[in-house]
């Protein structure tokens, strides 16, 4: 990834809004669509969507990796602002792009399958549970992003986000711009308005206690390579 020089910061949030509303453009057209074909099965819509969003996420890392550190979501920027591995004074801009992309994502979406551009959803989204899931979700997701080795972080965020789908009550959205996004298709993906505020408060939660455990298990075993090559294509520098 580039250094961190303020001529670079246009490229990185040109990267980041473009690589979140593409993820949600994955998220909520591939949604539309299974919900479409699945004849009203929601496990067969489910797989589907969980399909097209572990290949999207895949794709989408390893092509803006190098340019922003394809973060996507405001948790892990603001995690890694916190490690001040993103300039502090990058975050808000991070975090602008990627609900401006997050927006953008979800409208583009419904375009193509011909539906409002902006509509809110009305799937409520809640409970104890969910939020429990949201926090684990999120946690899970921040020790992979810290932890995974460098050559590997895109195929392994997509995996854990894969299997997120079908083992939290909430499918894992994870990503509080992700959140954003999805209230604006009231479709198989979205979730209504009044839903988002829980379930963004047990991502922070989430992140911290990712934080956390990342601290507690001590560095990774090829941190010293990763110091020698500065950099940590895909997500983030996990050092």
């Amino acid at each position: 990834m580039a250094a961190a020089t303020p001529q670079e910061l246009p490229r990185r949030l040109l990267a980041e809004a473009l690589g979140t509303a593409l993820l949600l453009a994955v998220v909520i057209g591939s949604g539309i669509m299974a919900e479409r074909l699945s004849a009203g099965n929601a496990g067969v819509a489910l797989l589907a969507n969980t399909l097209a969003t572990v290949g999207g996420l895949v794709v989408l890392i390893e092509l803006f990796g190098p340019v922003s550190g394809a973060h996507f979501n405001p948790a892990v920027s603001a995690v890694m602002a916190w490690r001040r591995e993103l300039p502090a004074g990058w975050l808000l801009p991070y975090v602008a792009a990627q609900l401006a992309g997050a927006l953008a994502g979800a409208a583009l979406a419904n375009a193509m399958f011909e539906l409002p551009v902006l509509h809110l959803a009305t799937k409520l989204r809640g409970g104890g549970g969910q939020w429990l899931a949201e926090a684990v979700a999120t946690c899970g997701l921040l020790l992979v992003v810290l932890r995974a080795p460098a050559s590997r972080v895109a195929a392994l965020v997509a995996a854990y986000i894969g299997a997120a789908y079908w083992f939290t009550a909430s499918t894992s959205f994870a990503n509080p711009a992700a959140a954003f996004g999805r209230m604006w298709s009231d479709s198989f993906a979205g979730i209504a308005p009044a839903s988002v505020p829980g379930f963004v408060a047990a991502q922070a939660a989430g992140a911290v206690l990712g934080v956390v455990l990342h601290r507690l298990l001590g560095a990774r075993g090829d941190a010293a390579s990763l110091q020698e090559t500065g950099s940590h294509p895909g997500v983030a520098d996990p050092r």
